[in-house]
């Protein structure tokens, strides 16, 4: 059911893509675009606009059909829904299911430049 709700989703997708693209911009409407005195017939500018506001339409339903199948079929529970802390004695348990922290490496220092550069009182002679 998914998948048949799914193909219908992509090609009413491609269609809506397709029914924008062949409507004529507004620029061409106020002289801007060019061929402003052309005139366009309008009953192909409703017929355009229709049918996008009903691909739309279709567009939102599918989506929202699509969301309802994935959410009722999933049975994957996240880690946060699984945690059940009960109390204080439950505290050290909310980690238990959550990935493991590693320490940092230590850094590592070079002891020479660590303190502070005193010359030796006999290297001065």
């Amino acid at each position: 059911m998914a998948n048949v709700l799914l193909v219908i989703h992509v090609l009413i997708a491609i269609a809506l893509v397709a029914t924008v693209l062949l409507q004529r911009s507004e620029g061409c409407a106020l002289g801007i675009g060019g061929g402003g005195g052309m005139n366009s017939t309008r009953g192909t500018g409703n017929l355009l606009s229709r049918s996008t506001a009903i691909l739309a339409g279709c567009f939102f339903l599918t989506s929202i059909a699509l969301t309802v199948i994935a959410r009722n079929n999933s049975t994957a529970e996240s880690k946060i829904d699984a945690i059940k802390i009960d109390g204080p004695k439950d505290a050290g348990k909310v980690l238990d299911g959550l990935a493991p922290v590693t320490p940092a490496p230590p850094k590592k220092t070079d002891t020479k430049l660590d303190g502070p550069v005193v010359p030796k009182p006999d290297a001065a002679k």
